[in-house]
């Protein structure tokens, strides 16, 4: 197992702060706008910097939206924040009829996503974002794992033409993404090359795997990890490719399991590789209050939990060999 180590702990969302800096800088028809969120978007540098190509349009996201939508036209190029849940489940008509219908090249970047926005409660943890957000004709869908991996896609998405759903989070996590990292939309990374099973994993969880591997690797079990922070479009390549090798698939993601990754990679395999699958998701559920550590562990989102998934779907491959 490649071992990875960190030296410092940060939120992604402070990787979106810094890439839309340095985006900005790149291009001057880099635009921001934001509801009523600029601290928590951190987007305080590139107001700083930019203080003409920011929007503050208040607690009016679907006007947001729309906005931006309208600021695409012009050839400007738009980068919408909010929290998750506002980003996709309040204003899913705007984005359908006015961003992705017609291939706005706006870019939704969503911040506080999943159960890691702690005490905020389910009413904010939204899990069903990646299915809505996927299921839109022509809209890529990003969901990163650091600090690094963060800003590295918010400068890549700046350069992509076509609407965008970015996804990252709240709570500090490990640093373990090169610095200096070329994010290319649409191709996995290999974390670690394996042979007895594949595990695929997206944003918070794919230190989880990462942990979870080094003890499986203690067992005797070779994990194959790789980073899908691409969901759509799927690298379908790299997954088939591992799959036949290992003959097992573990997913894990911090969405609900309908409609997520897990459902991306099944459909994929039942029609090209059937082979047996385990999901660690949500389990068809919302959230709750908590910390954030409080409730991967209660809904399953952890380490502890890909180990007990892949030993169950190595078993599985077992039986039916």
């Amino acid at each position: 197992m490649k071992k990875y180590t960190f030296t410092e702990k940060k939120d992604t969302r402070s990787g979106f702060g810094d890439g839309l800096l340095e985006a900005g800088k790149r291009n001057p028809e880099v635009v921001a706008l934001c509801a009523d969120l600029i601290g928590s978007l951190k987007m305080n540098d590139f107001i700083k910097a930019f203080p003409e190509r920011f929007f503050q349009i208040g607690i009016a996201e679907a006007n947001m939206i729309g906005i931006a939508a309208g600021l695409s036209i012009s050839g400007k190029i738009p980068f919408t924040g909010t929290f998750a849940n506002f980003s996709t489940g309040r204003v899913y008509d705007q984005i359908r009829q006015s961003v992705a219908y017609s291939d706005k090249n706006v870019k939704i970047c969503a911040s506080h996503a999943g159960l890691t926005l702690g005490e905020d409660g389910a009413t904010h943890q939204i899990l069903e974002d990646i299915g809505l957000m996927k299921m839109l004709p022509g809209m890529t869908v990003i969901n990163t794992c650091d600090y690094n991996q963060t800003k590295a896609a918010t400068i890549a998405i700046a350069e992509h033409h076509g609407p965008v759903y970015l996804r990252f989070g709240r709570p500090v996590v490990p640093i373990f993404t090169d610095a200096d990292q070329k994010f290319e939309i649409g191709k996995a990374w290999m974390v670690n090359e394996g042979a007895d099973v594949s595990i695929f994993a997206t944003g918070h969880l794919v230190w989880e795997a990462i942990l979870a591997g080094e003890k499986l690797a203690d067992e005797g079990i070779d994990a194959e990890i790789i980073n899908i922070h691409t969901i759509k479009p799927l690298d379908a390549e790299a997954v088939l490719k591992s799959v036949a090798k290992t003959g097992c698939v573990v997913t894990a993601e911090e969405h609900n399991r309908l409609g997520g990754l897990g459902d991306s990679i099944a459909q994929l395999l039942a029609t090209n590789t059937p082979a047996p699958q385990e999901y660690v998701a949500v389990n068809d559920s919302f959230g709750e209050s908590g910390t954030p550590a409080q409730l991967m562990t209660k809904y399953g989102l952890d380490a502890e939990h890909i180990i007990a998934a892949v030993k169950k779907v190595i078993s599985r491959k077992k039986q039916n060999g």
